[in-house]
């Protein structure tokens, strides 16, 4: 199981260095297990989240007060917006908590290496084609993605949205199964199941459809399914 690392484990380290370093380093093994049981996600986005954020606190120690995580204080319903206080830390745990964030930086970043070894031995080992003609419009349509540790073929309908975050704006994708087929009873060829999805599906009639192919019998849900969605949210956005 997981043992989550997040910043608010640095917030809530007591005067121990010594037993917050364990603690720090017991929950890497843990992300560790997950990348040695080929289970990417969510260790792997929870390590990019957590090194990005050290970095930044790092980076602006001078405004490391204004930075750390708030308490919830009220919602402003009219303007739909979250009311936050800050943490009340004294200068001598702020100076522990950076001194604790430059020691654990450098193992976070040695265990986020060995997750991103393991996604680009699985993102090497997928392909990804078309099925058919693709329309103008991409940002809607189907995915067929196979589970091969067990021996299933997943019909995915996937859709791409656009979200704003400050002055950034970002691309999500969201998918759902539609279906799901034993690969040993698929006969069909990949335009025989989209004509098939098409007349189960009417509200998209010419969809954007792609497959993917590949050997890797790795944990589908933790693994497979979100290199395969990078894979084609790169694909939709290019």
């Amino acid at each position: 199981m997981l043992n989550k690392l997040t910043i608010e484990s640095f917030v809530a380290a007591g005067s121990d260095s010594e037993a917050s370093q364990y603690r720090i380093l017991n929950a890497l093994k843990s992300y560790y297990v997950e990348f040695h049981h080929n289970r990417l996600y969510p260790a792997l986005s929870d390590l990019i989240e957590l090194a990005l954020t050290l970095e930044g606190l790092l980076k602006e120690k001078s405004d490391l007060q204004n930075s750390l995580p708030q308490h919830l204080k009220n919602i402003d319903l009219k303007n739909k917006r979250l009311i936050y206080e800050p943490l009340n830390i004294a200068a001598p745990d702020i100076e522990r908590m950076t001194e604790l964030m430059a020691w654990a930086l450098p193992h976070v970043r040695k265990t986020l290496d060995e997750g991103m070894r393991i996604f680009d031995f699985v993102d090497e080992r997928i392909s990804l084609s078309e099925v058919g003609i693709l329309p103008m419009y991409q940002q809607e349509g189907y995915a067929f993605v196979p589970e091969n540790k067990a021996s299933l073929l997943h019909l995915l309908r996937y859709e791409v949205s656009l979200y704003t975050s400050g002055k950034e704006r970002y691309r999500a994708i969201k998918t759902h199964v539609i279906k799901s087929v034993r690969q040993f009873t698929v006969r069909l060829s990949p335009e025989s199941i989209k004509l098939e999805v098409i007349q189960e599906h009417q509200d998209l009639p010419n969809p954007a459809t792609f497959v993917f192919e590949t050997e890797l019998e790795f944990p589908f849900a933790e693994t497979i399914l979100p290199v395969a969605k990078r894979r084609l949210m790169m694909r939709v956005a290019a």
